[in-house]
Formats: structure tokens, C-alpha cells, sequence
């Protein structure tokens, strides 16, 4: 399973971010849902053209990248379709992959990013397909999780309490699944032996090589 899951927020930040949708206008979350989707979709949004949600995108997206391993891990061109999802108790998401293309760009990474106590709620977990099997991600407050937007998945039933997140999709320099994590992979590798070991020749030529893998296969 290829994904990447850290902290982003401080839980300061997400008691402002919810303090601040107090404020804000929700809708019937299947009004963004695709056909086949849309029947097992139960939750709530905040209506995409609010000054909260436009607020609180910015703060997020900041956040997300000036992080060097989101960074790294996404070589992202474009952040598009930012939504803010709260899920109560009956409230889920049934399986369903996400549109190849929108009208705000191509998705080649999805994300949720919690902003609920993870005490406050129960059940309401991620769950992402592999060939193989499913991971289920239960995420902490300001934890974000990245994987790509191919797999089928799911949230889980909510069976207690209210479940706040913010999901949206990446459009990556790199169209490639497996360019992708190839190109992680190799950045992380050198920019770990960049700390243990600092600067060297040999090195040099894992940057060079590095650097111009990423531009014969970007798009």
C-alpha cells in the first residue's frame, strides 16, 4: 500500500479550524458524488464557495507544502477540489473510486486530513484497497493521510459521536503511480545519507540523477 501518513496540524490549529466552521453553511454531502457513489454517501459538507472553507484550504494547503516529505512524496502541480466533510453517527461512505478527472484538474492523490479529536468519535476509519487486501486508517487530530486516488475506498460507519475532516485532490508533476514512489524512494534515501554522512561527490551524481529522472518524466 503506498501512502503516507504524518502529522500536520497541531491540535491549536484544528480547535481554530473548528471553532471557525461554527460559522459555515453545510449541504448534503452526495451533491458532490458521482452516480455510482452518491447512494452510499451520507455526510455532510461546507458549501464550496464559503469564505470559511476558502480560509481554511489556505491554512492546510500552507501547511502541506512546506512539508518536505508531502513534498516529496506528491511533487504536487496542483491542490484542487478541497472539501470539509463532517460525518455523524449512521454516516459513512460506501466503496467507490474517485473521478479520474475534474474540473478543477486530474486527481492522482487523495487525502483526508482529521480535525476531530480521535476520542470524540468512533468508527469513521479510512479504508484503502490494495490487490491483495484493505489497510484501515484510523487517523489522530491533525494527522493527514496522501494515497492515490487509483484505489478503491471507503469511511467506515460512524457509530458514536462526529467525525471532521478535510479530503481533497493532488495533480502531481509525475502522472505515474510508480514514478512516483520511485522517485520518493530516491530522494529520501539521499537526502537521509545527506544527514548521516553530509556531502560527497558520489552523492552529488544520486542528486544529479535524481533531479534529472524528475524532469524526463514529468509532464
Amino acid at each position: 500500500m503506498n501512502h503516507l501518513k504524518l502529522p500536520l496540524l497541531s491540535r491549536e490549529q484544528c480547535e481554530s479550524i473548528i471553532n471557525l466552521l461554527n460559522q459555515a453553511e453545510w449541504v448534503d454531502g452526495r451533491t458532490t458524488a458521482g452516480a455510482q457513489a452518491s447512494t452510499g454517501k451520507i455526510n455532510k459538507q461546507v458549501e464550496h464557495s464559503s469564505p470559511e472553507r476558502i480560509e481554511i484550504q489556505t491554512i492546510a494547503q500552507t501547511e502541506m507544502w512546506k512539508n518536505p516529505a508531502i513534498k516529496s512524496f506528491c511533487l504536487p502541480r496542483k491542490l484542487h477540489r478541497f472539501q470539509i466533510s463532517k460525518t455523524s453517527k449512521g454516516g459513512g461512505y460506501e466503496t467507490h473510486v474517485d473521478n479520474a478527472y475534474m474540473s478543477s484538474g486530474r486527481s492522482d492523490l487523495s487525502f483526508t486530513l482529521c480535525l476531530s479529536d480521535a476520542n470524540s468519535y468512533k468508527g469513521g476509519s479510512l479504508e484503502v484497497d490494495s490487490i491483495s487486501d484493505s489497510t484501515e486508517l484510523a487517523l489522530q487530530q491533525g494527522e493527514i493521510v496522501i494515497y492515490p486516488s487509483t484505489t478503491l475506498h471507503r469511511v467506515k460507519k460512524v457509530t458514536d459521536g462526529e467525525r471532521i475532516v478535510c479530503v481533497g485532490w493532488i495533480e502531481s508533476y509525475i502522472k505515474s503511480e510508480t514514478d512516483r514512489v520511485t522517485l520518493f524512494q530516491l530522494d529520501s534515501g539521499a537526502r537521509g545519507l545527506l544527514a548521516k554522512h553530509g556531502r560527497s561527490d558520489e552523492l552529488d551524481q544520486v542528486f544529479l540523477a535524481y533531479t534529472n529522472l524528475l524532469r524526463s518524466l514529468g509532464t
